[in-house]
């Protein structure tokens, strides 16, 4: 499974804002943006005096935070915008769909990982149950009527020992509906773009791809 290894802060930078990538980090003064509110590498300072976006410097910049947002490689998220492309309806609004079905996206809009980097992990160490069934692929699109949970054999795990008191505190989106007791989520429907939480504006990614 091919992943990205480098520094997930310098992901935030170079995109000028928090993508949410290290979870509670994110929202600490360690948080990279916080201390270094500038693209990395030699000449980061400079970037503010930098000449204006293109429209395709602006179309590409949108399709990489989308991507790094939900940690696909390029491979993968150009599979998804041509499925995307090919489903009835507008192309942006699909594509999000698509990603927010992942099964590591959903285990973190459940609340049982602070990031999407822990849900995939976790799904991949197989604490994850799909449909009652152990499932360790975190790309596994997730389709109405289905269920995620904890595995009963992982729920011993120190981590998910006192999940379920966070889990007290937290909202899954309207698409999921969260089971605290059971730790487990059902998918209601497909989710909506009005429903996705994501800054972005996915019009420039299907621009950046319809050249």
């Amino acid at each position: 499974m091919a992943r990205y290894i480098d520094s997930a802060c310098k992901l935030c930078r170079r995109e000028g804002m928090k993508l949410f990538l290290k979870g509670e980090r994110c929202l600490s003064p360690k948080c990279a943006i916080e201390r270094r509110a500038y693209p990395p590498g030699l000449h980061g300072r400079q970037a503010q005096f930098r000449r204006q976006e293109s429209d395709y410097g602006a179309q590409l910049r949108e399709k990489q935070r989308l991507r790094r947002i939900y940690g696909v490689l390029e491979r993968q998220f150009r599979r998804y915008f041509d499925i995307a492309l090919r489903t009835r309806g507008q192309t942006g609004a699909n594509l999000l769909s698509i990603l927010e079905r992942r099964l590591d996206n959903v285990v973190y809009r459940l609340g049982f990982a602070d990031s999407r980097a822990q849900a995939r992990q976790l799904v991949a160490h197989g604490h994850i149950d799909l449909n009652g069934r152990k499932t360790d692929t975190p790309s596994a699109l997730v389709s109405v009527g289905d269920t995620v949970s904890v595995r009963e054999k992982s729920r011993r795990n120190g981590y998910f020992a006192g999940l379920a008191d966070v889990l007290e505190h937290h909202s899954a989106p309207a698409w999921l509906s969260l089971n605290v007791g059971e730790l487990s989520g059902r998918v209601l429907q497909l989710p909506t773009r009005e429903q996705i939480e994501v800054p972005v504006q996915e019009q420039l990614v299907v621009e950046y791809y319809s050249r």
